[in-house]
Formats: C-alpha cells, structure tokens, sequence
C-alpha cells in the first residue's frame, strides 16, 4: 500500500481551513499525533492564541479495556473556550472514539461556540456520527485487518505516516 504524504496533506489542510478561520478561533491538538498535526497548522495560520491540547485517555469510552497509554499527557487549554469556534486537530479520523472523548473533555472546560475538526485523513470505519470539518484525505480503499494509519514525527519536524499491524 502506498502511504500518503503526510507533509503534502498537511498543505492542503493549511488551505482548507485558512478562508473558514474566524477571528475567535481557537486550535486544540488531540496527543500525540493530533498535536504534532496541530503546531504544524497553529504556526503556518499564525494564530494569536497560544495552542491547547487535549490527552483523552481518561474520557476513553473503552479505557477499562484498553488502560492508560504508556506515556499520558497533561491535557492544557490556556485560553477560554466559551462561545468561541474550536478547531479539534487530530491525525487520523477512524471509529470517531477519540473525537467524542475530546468532546466530552472538551465541554469539561467550557461551551464553546462552535467545535470543528481538522484531520489529515479520514479513513472510514465509523462508529459514531462523527464527521470532519476539513480533511484533505478519504481512504477509499480499506486498511488491512488489524492494521492502523499513525503519524509520526522526524526529530527535523518532518511528518510522515507508517502503517502499524497488531502483531
């Protein structure tokens, strides 16, 4: 399977949410991948407010069986999110799982005015009535059973995709 180019999405999804950008917009990353995704797209829009991000791992409709991941984050958003447009960043859009963890913690800081969802790809699957606001990627075809899109990160900043198998 040939991998998309991460770097190349990410251009994309700078343009698509450029023109929609509302002078109270916010941008919070979903750890890890979504944060990576989120500074990237934080500093080429040149948002004013500093960059929130969001560990859901707690709010996880299927923590009991899945655990904490090995290295949990602190979940910080240093900025108010009543009545404003939240753009939620993550990489990968599948069962919809982490978007509603994100809203159920997102809501624990406040009602926002608007909540949007900026992924790079959207690889179908879903669970949950869950849909992007702006995605530069629908996999058509199916992922392999068992395997996983993940983003990943070069020390230079550089982001690519691996395709991750339950083995």
């Amino acid at each position: 399977m040939q991998l998309p180019d991460a770097e190349h999405l990410c251009a994309q999804l700078v343009a698509l949410i450029r023109p929609a950008l509302r002078a109270d917009s916010v941008m919070i990353g979903i750890h890890t991948g979504g944060v990576w995704l989120a500074e990237r797209l934080h500093a080429e829009l040149g948002l004013a407010e500093p960059l929130g991000t969001l560990d859901v791992a707690f709010y996880r409709d299927d923590y009991n069986s899945r655990g904490l991941h090995a290295r949990p984050r602190k979940s910080d958003i240093p900025f108010d999110i009543d009545g404003r447009t939240v753009i939620l960043v993550d990489d990968v859009l599948f069962t919809g799982r982490t978007t509603r963890a994100a809203l159920n913690e997102l809501f624990d800081y406040g009602r926002p005015g608007r909540v949007e969802l900026a992924v790079l790809a959207d690889r179908g699957g879903r669970e949950l009535p869950i849909a992007p606001s702006y995605c530069p990627l629908t996999l058509t075809d199916p992922l392999p059973a068992g395997a996983s899109l993940q983003l990943s990160r070069a020390e230079s900043g550089e982001l690519s995709f691996r395709l991750m198998t339950d083995a």
